[in-house]
């Protein structure tokens, strides 16, 4: 009898589980419904989104199924980033970048910290997750590669605008090297460091008495990888009303303004993630590190990474990873291993990137910067107050000025331990300068303000650890005893074509050839290109030939010194225009010249022939042919202190650079009695090829003609594509 009748129970249970599950889905397709017609989605003629609800996260739902129409692949793949789940769609290449995201992002942890989450968080994490939940039900021919189902706990994991943020400054080559086996594949190959664009961004702020209508005007200008962030407006009946640029995938505006005030976060040189080499001490089998006078226990935590095999079937590796008081153990040096420290405070992150889209004044904007979750960005603010305002990162710890936190302290000493964070007003800051203007490039504090900056005697060391940059000094220029600033004049500035870093190199080359013997064979080969770069006026033009040779030129240089001893606290620039010497930039100049009359067919060459803008699909990984169309751009790396960054460089397969970072999203703001904005996105907003808006503001980008924004409902009257529900 029991034999019997236990088929007939398992069946029953069976039948209810799956009768359980279609009552779930059935209850949350109905939920969805009910949300999404409190949400209306207006699409103007750019394919822009502004999205309007009821209440936040009514904006919420909408914001996330917009950006999902947009682009769910990138969405998914942001989080399988920040999840430390990218193996399972791209396989063991991906390994040793989700072992590191996996170090600090745990999901029993961050479901932990969902539940503490205040409600009115948890409301738009479930929103979030709602949104998506629903454009994937309601466009059942999209298959994502790991994602099906997002659940709200996993906004957690990405709650800072930067993939990653922090983390990737740990170097997936030192894991490799540290976790990894004798017979793993090497999994990362060098590329000239000429390729690597400068991280980081722009960001300027004019006070009202150096505009020509006496309201205070923003420029917002992130560089990062094209295609990173969607633009977008979301707004709702409880007072949201912002507008900007999103990195795909996360639920609140990055960079960009609402009806009174405008951020904009560049990337900071201040020091606040932190390497601890520790002493390791192998007593009977048990691991310990030494801190002062005792040896404390080295935790050892087992991590599981899950990837895709070449077959399509999934494998797994687990490793067991190190973990002291400082933090994970990410590499060895020597026979220290080498733990790094950095912010983890997943939820005030979320709720500080959330909120200070909701303020409406810099006090507002201090209460909220008071959380102390941003540690990866400086940022530039103004507002219709006509105050304007640099801050420091809020994260950052207070350390003993003794030590060189640039380089791993010894863990075993507790002075150089972490005391604590320190308050706002203890890091660079300014407000209202009496000079009328800020910036920052990604440079240091020290030049913010032009006389009035901070200055940098009355700060501990680790508050900056790289200096000025060419983009701050070319910032400083076109600011300095400039008035009467408009949008235009604003948006002409960040467009600015001068080259300050090739104005100081280039006329030590032209010494090193002028010093060179009569009979010196250089002295008639490089006559011609010599030539040319004399009568230079140091700006990049698509027409211009001498920059297509000091760019070539410079890239070559810039290869062979970017890995000399900097000990001396020199800068690659200091390197090129120094320690490098006479031969090396001569014949830095012969290789260039060879290249682009192999390339080209002459050394003499329109830069616009070889710096081209090119989208040939929705790839993140873009593809590049010589074959296909292409724009071209007339500016050129931030390297060489442009302010308009393209990130650029031959592919292969390829003659010409393309660019793939650089200038993402730019917006001018004036906020007078009524906000207004010009603005402009790499490409456009869709990333689906069939799309009239995959493409549509490239010319523009190119050009720098940005595109008035619709931030008022009738500045949207004539210019509406679609209005419609999420899921209509």
């Amino acid at each position: 009898m029991t034999i019997g009748k236990r088929p007939l129970s398992i069946a029953v249970l069976l039948a209810l589980g799956c009768l359980g599950t279609a009552h779930a889905a059935s209850d949350d397709t109905s939920r969805w419904k009910t949300q999404s017609a409190a949400v209306t989605i207006t699409r103007d003629d750019w394919g822009i989104a502004h999205v309007h609800g009821k209440t936040d996260a009514d904006a919420v739902f909408g914001m996330a199924y917009t950006q999902a129409e947009d682009d769910f692949n990138r969405v998914e793949t942001n989080y399988l980033n920040s999840l430390g789940w990218l193996a399972q769609a791209e396989g063991a290449q991906a390994i040793w970048s989700d072992l590191r995201q996996q170090l600090w992002i745990d999901p029993v942890e961050l479901k932990q910290q969902y539940a503490k989450s205040p409600a009115w968080l948890r409301v738009l994490m479930d929103a979030w997750a709602d949104g998506l939940n629903y454009y994937l039900a309601t466009h059942p021919d999209v298959h994502p590669r790991v994602i099906t189902h997002f659940e709200p706990w996993m906004a957690l994991s990405f709650s800072e605008g930067s993939i990653g943020g922090d983390i990737e400054r740990v170097s997936l080559k030192d894991l490799q090297a540290f976790y990894g086996k004798s017979s793993d594949a090497v999994a990362f190959v060098d590329t000239p460091s000429s390729w690597a664009e400068p991280t980081g961004s722009n960001g300027i702020a004019i006070a009202p008495k150096l505009t020509a209508d006496g309201h205070a005007l923003l420029l917002i200008n992130p560089h990062t990888s094209f295609f990173f962030r969607s633009e977008l407006q979301m707004s709702s009946d409880a007072g949201l009303d912002v507008y900007g640029a999103v990195t795909w995938g996360q639920f609140f505006i990055y960079q960009g303004f609402n009806k009174h005030i405008g951020f904009m976060h560049t990337s900071t040189t201040a020091d606040v993630v932190d390497e601890f080499a520790e002493t390791i001490v192998h007593d009977g089998g048990k691991l310990g590190y030494r801190y002062g006078k005792d040896v404390r226990p080295v935790t050892a935590r087992p991590i599981t990474v899950r990837y895709r095999k070449a077959d399509g079937s999934m494998a797994q590796r687990t490793f067991t990873t190190y973990v002291t008081h400082h933090g994970p153990v990410v590499r060895a040096e020597g026979d220290k291993w080498i733990a790094t420290a950095l912010m983890n405070k997943p939820m005030e992150a979320l709720e500080q990137s959330w909120l200070r889209t909701k303020a409406s004044d810099f006090a507002s904007f201090m209460k909220i910067a008071e959380l102390k979750a941003n540690s990866s960005n400086n940022t530039i603010f103004a507002d219709d107050k006509g105050e304007i305002a640099y801050l420091h990162p809020q994260f950052i710890p207070k350390r003993d000025n003794r030590f060189d936190y640039t380089k791993p302290v010894d863990g075993s000493d507790p002075a150089t331990d972490w005391q604590g964070l320190l308050p706002l007003d203890a890091a660079p800051h300014l407000l209202n300068p009496a000079n009328g203007w800020i910036m920052n490039t990604n440079n240091w504090p020290y030049s913010a303000a032009g006389p009035d900056s901070p200055k940098r005697e009355n700060y501990p060391r680790y508050m900056d650890s790289v200096g000025e940059n060419p983009r701050g000094i070319h910032a400083t220029m076109v600011l300095t005893d400039k008035r009467d600033f408009t949008l235009p004049s604003l948006i002409t500035a960040a467009f600015d074509s001068y080259l300050p870093a090739f104005a100081r190199q280039v006329p030590i080359l032209l010494k090193d050839y002028d010093a060179l013997p009569a009979n010196d064979p250089l002295k008639k080969q490089l006559a011609g290109p010599i030539a040319l770069l004399r009568g230079w006026d140091y700006r990049w033009g698509i027409a211009s030939m001498p920059t297509s040779l000091a760019v070539f030129w410079g890239d070559t240089l810039w290869d062979k010194v970017d890995k000399s001893d900097v000990s001396e606290g020199l800068s690659v620039y200091d390197i090129m225009a120094e320690r490098a010497g006479p031969q090396a930039r001569l014949q830095a100049l012969v290789e260039a010249s060879d290249r682009l009359q192999k390339d080209f067919g002459s050394w003499g060459v329109p830069w616009g022939e070889v710096n081209r803008y090119q989208r040939i699909n929705g790839d993140i990984q873009q593809p590049f042919d010589d074959s296909k169309p292409s724009i071209p751009v007339p500016f050129t790396s931030s390297r060489w202190g442009s302010l308009a960054s393209f990130g650029a460089h031959r592919w292969p397969g390829t003659r010409r650079y393309y660019g793939t970072s650089g200038n993402s999203f730019v917006a001018a703001v004036e906020f007078g009695d009524k906000v207004r904005a010009r603005a402009i996105t790499a490409g456009g907003e869709s990333g689906h090829p069939t799309s009239p808006h995959f493409n549509d503001e490239a010319e523009r980008y190119t050009t720098g003609n940005l595109r008035t924004v619709y931030f008022w409902p009738e500045d949207l009257q004539g210019h509406i594509e679609r209005t419609y529900h999420p899921g209509s």
